[in-house]
């Protein structure tokens, strides 16, 4: 085992956990001028960053054989980013980190960790006089490496210490760097939560595109990479469109087949999609489009409910598209995905909004979006139009209603009403287009069903209920013919 040299006070920042993440974030900290300590709990993952990357090429790195040395190496005040698996193992390596560190000391999760845990975690660190900062990162690993959209949140005074840092590192966008300090405590990765329950809803409406085009117009993966990079190219512009397109060109060396078609149709998922479907339901709001997109993965993983199903007839026609139609249907699916898309985000803002208010975090929506522009997966061109609207409005209560957004969805519903339509028709399962329509038509209704519902509740459980017509709270005696409603102030 290589044994490192001791070399207190020497490093700007440090990185603990070296798998391939904290690795390459390592090596952007120090490519941008940061000398940048290294330490993981099995030595051999930083000697494989140093005998790879420890010739000066991409900048000064400060490895560490022992968590003594990696926090002795760190200029005050220090700041120490952990880069391991979320739960239990993070709040190990930060008792680990605390044990050492001195008051004003800074410890940052730029992992995947649960909002409510870096809550938990940060009051933990106040009470010993130390900064924790919950982190948000995006962009896989070539984000890491070579620029991530970054959502710290953290005390004010954290962020003076590691802001310039991270804005250094971040990817940018016509200049500006694609990082800003989102708020305080668990503010940071409650939106990098959000950010991937839109990422869920964004995959899966795009491979309900993707289906739609195969069996109506009976296209190879190739043809449809096609239409995709076509759409790229207009106001679906996005990360997700672009490499949808690459994933579709990519044929098997080995079979010369068409790769999608040789992999497994089960998605698989790392929870942040459920906890904001969960922490949705808390805030009791409604996040149709990633519920349903969350859903969709774990339906594709029920390999026994499927084989169960499959003999079950569904009365379905075939989605058979006429050749002539052709380019209106492709329009119609382009069309009607744009607008779904505004509905994943409409949703997702609106969770932001929630757990904001919830927490007392003063979270700044536009700045938010701007962030998302560059580096991170659901970077898309609209999110200048997302951000332009919340600058003009901060209290936008519907994005979806929002200039320009209003005129341009109201402009895709007829589209989205056929595709839904003839999905249905042919049995064709498409359970996030299905539902942003569902969701607008109920979002927009003059008078809803619910009526009935708080009738129900009120006749089973005296849950009372409000009039229309009149002020107060109700509660009748269903059972009891003639007799009065009674009323409550």
């Amino acid at each position: 085992m290589t044994t490192f040299p001791s070399r207190p006070s020497s490093a700007d920042i440090g990185v603990y956990g070296l798998g391939v993440m904290g690795a390459n974030l390592a090596r952007n900290l120090a490519r941008n001028g940061f000398a940048t300590a290294v330490f993981n709990r099995t030595p051999a993952r930083t000697e494989r960053l140093i005998a790879d990357h420890g010739d000066g090429s991409e900048g000064l790195f400060v490895p560490a054989g022992t968590l003594d040395d990696f926090v002795a190496s760190l200029t005050t005040p220090r700041v120490a980013i952990i880069m391991v698996k979320a739960g239990p193992d993070t709040d190990a390596v930060m008792e680990s980190l605390a044990e050492r560190m001195d008051a004003g000391d800074i410890i940052v999760d730029c992992g995947n960790s649960l909002f409510t845990d870096t809550i938990r975690r940060e009051a933990w660190a106040r009470e010993r006089g130390l900064h924790f900062v919950g982190a948000g990162v995006s962009g896989g690993e070539e984000g890491a490496l070579w620029g991530p959209s970054i959502m710290p949140g953290g005390t004010p005074e954290s962020y003076d210490r590691l802001g310039p840092m991270f804005e250094t590192i971040a990817a940018r966008y016509r200049g500006e760097p694609c990082c800003a300090h989102i708020g305080p405590d668990g503010a940071g990765h409650f939106v990098k939560m959000v950010h991937n329950g839109i990422e869920y809803a964004d995959m899966q409406v795009i491979a309900e595109a993707y289906d739609l085009l195969r069996r109506g117009l009976g296209l190879d993966p190739a043809a449809i990479a096609d239409v995709f990079a076509d759409w790229n190219a207009g106001e679906l512009n996005s990360y997700l469109i672009e490499i949808t397109a690459d994933v579709l060109r990519q044929v098997d060396a080995a079979t010369g087949a068409p790769l999608v078609d040789l992999i497994v149709d089960r998605a698989s998922q790392k929870g942040t999609g459920t906890w904001t479907v969960q922490t949705a339901l808390d805030l009791e709001v409604p996040v149709t489009a990633i519920a349903e997109a969350t859903f969709a993965r774990g339906a594709s993983s029920a390999t026994a409910q499927r084989e169960a199903a499959r003999s079950l007839d569904g009365s379905a026609a075939p989605l058979d598209i006429d050749p002539a139609d052709r380019d209106a249907f492709i329009e119609d699916v382009r069309r009607a995905l744009f607008a779904s898309k505004i509905v994943a985000y409409s949703q997702g803002f609106d969770e932001i909004t929630a757990g904001a208010e919830r927490h007392g975090w003063d979270i700044d929506k536009g700045a938010l979006a701007r962030i998302w522009r560059a580096g991170c997966i659901i970077r898309a061109g609209f999110l200048d139009d997302i951000s332009s609207a919340y600058a003009a409005d901060p209290d936008l209560p519907l994005l979806l209603a929002a200039d320009p957004f209003a005129a341009r969805f109201q402009e895709c519903v007829p589209s989205l009403r056929r595709i839904v339509s003839l999905a249905a028709g042919a049995g064709v399962p498409i359970p996030v287009f299905a539902s942003c329509l569902s969701y607008f038509d109920q979002i927009r209704a003059d008078r809803l069903p619910a009526a009935l519902i708080q009738g129900q509740r009120d006749f089973f459980g005296s849950h009372t209920y409000a009039r229309v017509d009149l002020p107060g709270v109700f509660h009748t005696l269903w059972a009891a013919d003639g007799r009065p409603e009674e009323q409550w102030d």
